[in-house]
């Protein structure tokens, strides 16, 4: 897994990526994290959210996607549902979720440049150790980077 440093959503309006991906959970909730700057940025994002079925768990593991167009640039945005809720305390990311969500992003774009940032390792409270290397395996083989901001 290749790691830059930068702001994804900035990076994919320079051209940078085809797709980028942040985890969703399935309650239509994007006010935290790089969810809510997504939201504030690409309402279409939120809007492809809202039009999955609110709280099904059924939803864990999979996408949405809003396409991107600015000007001269287009990319994809994947809502990936990594967790089913945002609230309470412990570890809300699901492993099997986040393994599934990129299997699907590797059959959907298999020719993209793609950008996600720590998914899961935030917020959601997992294991950054025991997700890289199921985006790993996921996308071996496709362009991938992770986008970490810079420390100041």
């Amino acid at each position: 897994m290749l790691t830059i440093k930068g702001d994804l959503i900035r990076l994919a309006l320079k051209g940078e990526f085809d797709v980028i991906v942040h985890g969703c959970n399935c309650l239509h909730a994007m006010d935290a994290g790089i969810a809510k700057a997504i939201a504030a940025e690409f309402p279409d994002a939120l809007v492809a959210d809202q039009q999955t079925e609110y709280g099904a768990r059924s939803k864990l593991g999979t996408i949405s996607t809003a396409p991107v167009t600015r000007g001269s640039t287009s990319f994809v945005i994947v809502n990936a549902y990594t967790q089913f809720q945002w609230q309470g305390r412990g570890r809300m990311a699901d492993y099997d979720a986040i393994t599934r969500c990129f299997e699907e992003i590797a059959r959907r774009f298999p020719t993209a440049r793609i950008g996600y940032p720590l998914i899961g390792a935030g917020l959601a409270g997992g294991d950054w150790t025991e997700i890289a290397p199921r985006i790993d395996k996921a996308l071996k083989g496709l362009d991938h980077r992770l986008v970490v901001l810079p420390r100041d």
